[in-house]
């Protein structure tokens, strides 16, 4: 006599088990979701074992000139004024401007080995090099897009067009936070201007709106109206936010799909618990005279830079999960079109101190084991300039350029991957996909690429879309 089988059994049998895959992804995510239903930012076990417990993300806008900083390449300086050869295994504007008339630019400061590791440096960049040994870099990864706006997208998201959600937003979203009092996901801007792509690229996308990042102002006053009125007690505050609440959720219960409204109820309680938390966070004259010189705050060019590496390791200190620091914006971008002889050494120097002193501080207090630090631009930069007539020249995009360098966690200070030609156009061998720096950074995190997923449309999104390779010669 035949049995009746379960939908289960049906699925597991089906389509050689792809409906039982999918039937246990999907009940995954709905143990997620019920298991944080409550707070969605509370906290949850890593998929895979790791040192690292939050992230710190030092993001310099505009396209930064690798081999101007980090890649030691005597040809620029040999054929200075020259015309480079064509790019070979580009296509594109970088074989286009490689193939049209040029000059090759050398380097603004020599760039010199430094720490056991031997790392190449610029000179411009004395502090960063007394850190030297505890960087792990990654040389010629490429973008999808040789334009600023699609490719800080791809850097930030893993994907060149709007909609998807940022790295920080997957994180949290994975790890949840572990300060219920803070956000989980935390941008500190630049106060010069906004990030190209605006809040896009810290959003959460497909996610849930919960997991999208919070921005801090760069200043005096980073969270605007935290301090509540004169006229209105904690107590009266708290029965407006009871009834607000309750009309909330009743309002929730009665729909499928409000995210958005169920983040807007967090975050209310969220910004109330800020009330008492954050004036103690963003005053950062609680720190000595030491530490507050460790990150360059008695250098007007360094400050600003210095005060969001110092509030990110506050950050970071407190449980905060993912923190993105931005830098340069405007006409301050790192996107040299010209005078790279005078933009560059600005750019170091408003970065070199704070970011070294980021590093010692957090190693110092025992917090760098347990703190991922990435450093990346949008792309890379060309050998050569294409404007033959000004006398200040600079370099043009190169998305096949970029250079991300890592430490803290179980980065393995020292280390390199990929290594770019004498030109420093491309990598010598296949180029880095970004989705493979996408990938290390969740592995080191603790975060499988393949178990971190999110059903939107139809389909189980990732943040390294079709799968990336970890890099495992950069991880101890």
């Amino acid at each position: 006599m035949s049995r009746m089988i379960s939908r289960r059994e049906m699925l597991l049998d089906s389509y050689l088990g792809f409906g039982g895959l999918a039937l246990a992804n999907l009940m995954a995510d709905s143990a997620r979701g019920a298991a944080s239903a409550g707070n969605p930012l509370a906290p949850r076990s890593r998929q895979l074992p790791a040192k690292a417990r939050s992230c710190i993300f030092l993001f310099m806008e505009g396209g930064v000139s690798q081999m101007d900083l980090f890649e030691h390449k005597p040809e620029l300086v040999r054929l200075a004024g020259r015309q480079m050869p064509p790019a070979k295994g580009t296509v594109g504007e970088i074989a286009t401007f490689s193939a049209a008339p040029n000059r090759i630019i050398p380097p603004p400061a020599p760039i010199r080995q430094h720490g056991q590791s031997g790392r190449w440096l610029t000179d411009l960049m004395p502090r960063l090099a007394t850190v030297a040994d505890d960087l792990a870099f990654v040389h010629g990864v490429k973008v999808d897009n040789n334009n600023h706006g699609p490719a800080v997208y791809h850097t930030l998201t893993g994907n060149q067009f709007p909609g998807s959600a940022s790295i920080g937003a997957w994180v949290t979203y994975g790890l949840g936070s572990e300060n219920r009092d803070l956000p989980g996901f935390i941008v500190l801007g630049d106060s010069r201007g906004s990030t190209i792509g605006g809040a896009g690229v810290w959003g959460n996308g497909f996610l849930p709106a919960a997991y999208q990042g919070t921005l801090f102002r760069n200043g005096a006053t980073p969270i605007v109206d935290l301090n509540r009125p004169d006229e209105m007690t904690e107590a009266s505050q708290r029965k407006e936010l009871d009834l607000l609440k309750w009309l909330n959720e009743r309002h929730s219960a009665a729909r499928t799909n409000a995210s958005e409204l169920d983040a807007r109820i967090a975050a209310y309680e969220l910004a109330f618990r800020m009330q008492s938390k954050a004036p103690e966070l963003v005053d950062l004259n609680r720190e000595s005279e030491v530490t507050r010189k460790m990150y360059g705050l008695d250098d007007p060019v360094a400050e600003p830079f210095g005060r969001q590496c110092l509030m990110a390791r506050r950050m970071v200190e407190r449980g905060v999960r993912y923190v993105m620091a931005l830098h340069g914006a405007g006409g301050d971008r790192w996107d040299d079109h010209g005078d790279i002889q005078g933009r560059i050494p600005k750019h170091c120097r408003e970065v070199d101190q704070p970011i070294a002193g980021l590093l010692k501080d957090l190693k110092s207090r025992g917090l760098l084991e347990e703190t991922l630090v990435v450093w990346a631009s949008e792309m890379g930069r060309t050998a050569f300039d294409n404007n033959l007539v000004t006398d200040k020249p600079g370099r043009d995009h190169n998305q096949y350029g970029l250079v991300v360098w890592m430490a803290g966690g179980d980065v393995k200070g020292g280390a390199t991957f990929g290594q770019t030609d004498e030109f420093s156009v491309r990598s010598v061998e296949e180029p880095i996909p970004l989705r493979d720096v996408h990938a290390t950074l969740l592995r080191l995190m603790g975060l499988d690429q393949e178990r971190l997923t999110y059903l939107h449309a139809g389909r189980f999104k990732k943040l390294t879309d079709i799968g990336g390779r970890v890099i495992s010669e950069i991880i101890a």
